[in-house]
């Protein structure tokens, strides 16, 4: 079938959400959450959607899609059916959340909508508790969607609504073979609607199958990147990463800012370093639990928490209002994670900086991503100890011109500088000195002058623990004879090979997104007939190989297990699952109830 024409819409520059045909509990929530008119997407998309037809929407993340499905659906619900009425598939945990957050927003004024989200590394139980009393609305990922159908607890034969947001994320992922089961196991009455970045052959091809005369509607960007946000890198030494990151905090303006590691082990390593420095720094990464990092979030929304280090995973869907800043402190290896990165920052034409460290080996990323995004990056220089300690006496002179302004204090305070003048004849400027070193304690105000550039020698290669060539290790198949995982790593089994026709970015993507684990978690991946071998860390939380084991690729259940380097014989029964984690090791009873 050959693709349909883009959809007619009202002028996104004119147009308002009550000329996009919308309701007004749905007009009402928008006018109290303060959006004024729709962006591009909205304005085409939302007229379509409740006309019932079903879309296609090709988007750059941040172009407001969510509301573009979202309001349709809302406003069309029926509140009286206790089954699902819409699911929403989403790629990532993250953004399953945050496309719920939305939901909920934007149903301010509707009583009892009930939305769940469903997603792998949550227990079971809340999600079963909230299906048996009802839901109208559910969004999840994939595996956990599968997991649920397979048990027979999420009812779809009723649904109207499907949406699968960010497509092609889902499908470099792994989960084509999840999202066409899901497809097949919902009524084909039900409305699609279809959002992806790009237009593989793959996507091309499930918008054909299962779309029904969609419209194609199509928003570009003249970039990738926001011009609001301003865009430098930094040429920097592995080993002086951190104390370049501490000259930029000392002389950049920042309100709140994201400092993004590849690894869960970096991102630690930095916020307990810039905690020992005295900057309000916390962590998150896929270790996280979920209640902690909605915590650490709403930290850093209400200003108890100046500084954010995160890995990709865990800040994707993040839209705080007063990130000024991001830092790569790893750059990324593709250009789109460099976009997303950086557009957590000079959102809704705010204005945003976005700085990267690069080693000297790494300044081939640059080009790449200048090419890219079709934005130049501008090459910044380490501030030197002169900038910062104008930055420091600036913020000493605005200390003492704050503490002049409490007439009060200052008053009571001068009676006893004078005393002490008095009584031992000493000069006033020499008091004020004297107290000036009582509030500063033992860190010096001023930093001693360098004659030259400290320089680290050069080694043969960047000793870092996160090289950046590891996922495309992580890609190709080792020899066939065994060997020991480099240090650190411990080898698993898991119980899907070749006759499942299984590519490494496959078990790359399910495992990441299940268990929270990045590109560098990973190391060699040697896929065999019946099963295949990865590198993972050794020191996996019991929690995530328990999410692990829930984790479905092509539809199979894994199996992940330590591989001890024999033959395994997997026993079950011919409608038996194979074993897992937790049928092997008891739970303890402060287990979450699945």
């Amino acid at each position: 079938m050959p693709p349909a024409a883009p959809a007619s819409a009202p002028d996104a520059e004119s147009a308002t959400f009550a000329d996009l045909g919308l309701g007004a509990h749905v007009l009402k929530a928008l006018h109290e959450i303060g959006y004024e008119s729709p962006s591009a997407i909205q304005a085409a998309t939302i007229p379509t959607l409740l006309a019932g037809r079903d879309v296609v929407g090709l988007a750059q993340t941040g172009t407001g899609k969510t509301a573009a499905f979202a309001l349709p659906i809302i406003d069309r619900l029926d509140l009286s059916q206790k089954t699902p009425q819409a699911l929403v598939l989403a790629p990532t945990r993250e953004l399953a959340l945050q496309v719920c957050e939305a939901f909920e927003k934007y149903a301010g004024h509707l009583k009892s909508v009930h939305v769940l989200p469903v997603y792998g590394g949550q227990g079971y139980g809340v999600q079963l508790s909230a299906l048996r009393r009802g839901v109208h609305i559910v969004v999840g990922t994939p595996g956990r969607i599968i997991d649920h159908l397979e048990k027979g607890t999420l009812d779809l034969s009723e649904l109207k609504y499907l949406v699968l947001d960010e497509a092609d994320e889902m499908l470099k992922m792994g989960f084509a073979e999840d999202v066409e089961t899901i497809l097949a196991e919902t009524p084909a009455t039900k409305q699609v609607a279809l959002f992806s970045a790009t237009m593989p052959a793959a996507i091309r091809r499930m918008a054909t199958q299962y779309l029904n005369d969609p419209a194609e509607i199509i928003v570009k960007g003249k970039t990738q990147t926001s011009s609001k946000t301003s865009q430098r890198y930094l040429v920097v030494q592995w080993q002086q990463k951190m104390d370049a990151l501490t000259r930029i905090l000392e002389v950049e303006n920042f309100d709140g800012m994201i400092v993004f590691g590849r690894t869960k082990i970096v991102t630690e390593e930095i916020a307990e370093k810039l905690r020992a420095r005295g900057y309000s720094a916390a962590a998150i990464n896929g270790d996280i639990a979920q209640p902690q990092r909605e915590k650490t979030v709403n930290q850093l929304k209400s200003g108890k928490l100046d500084i954010l280090v995160a890995t990709d995973v865990a800040a994707r869907g993040l839209d705080v209002e007063r990130i000024s800043h991001v830092v790569n402190f790893d750059i990324p290896t593709d250009a789109e994670s460099y976009v997303h990165r950086i557009g957590r920052t000079g959102r809704a034409g705010r204005t945003g900086d976005a700085i990267s460290f690069v080693t000297p080996r790494e300044r081939g990323l640059v080009k790449m991503i200048e090419r890219a995004t079709r934005q130049d990056l501008t090459e910044m220089t380490l501030p030197s100890v002169d900038e910062v300690n104008v930055t420091r006496l600036n913020r000493f002179d605005d200390r003492i011109t704050a503490a002049l302004g409490e007439a009060d204090r200052v008053e009571a305070f001068r009676d006893i500088v004078a005393h002490y003048v008095r009584h031992h004849d000493v000069p006033e400027v020499d008091v004020a000195a004297a107290l000036a070193i009582v509030a500063q304690g033992e860190t010096p105000l001023l930093l001693e002058p360098e004659p030259e550039p400290v320089r680290q020698p050069r080694r043969d290669r960047d000793e870092r623990p996160d090289r950046g060539d590891r996922f495309e290790r992580a890609g190709r198949p080792e020899r066939s004879e065994r060997r020991a995982p480099r240090e650190g790593f411990a080898t698993y089994r898991i119980a899907v090979g070749r006759r499942q026709r299984v590519e490494p970015r496959q078990i790359v993507g399910a495992l990441a997104n299940e268990g929270g684990l990045r590109r560098d978690d990973f190391g060699a991946i040697d896929i065999k007939p019946d099963f295949s071998l990865v590198e993972l860390p050794a020191n996996l939380s019991r929690d995530t190989l328990d999410r692990l084991a829930d984790t479905r690729i092509s539809g199979q259940l894994i199996d992940l297990r330590p591989d001890t380097g024999r033959p395994q014989r997997r026993r079950f029964d011919d409608d038996r699952a194979p074993r897992r984690f937790d049928d092997r090791k008891p739970r303890s009873s402060a287990r979450r109830d699945d």
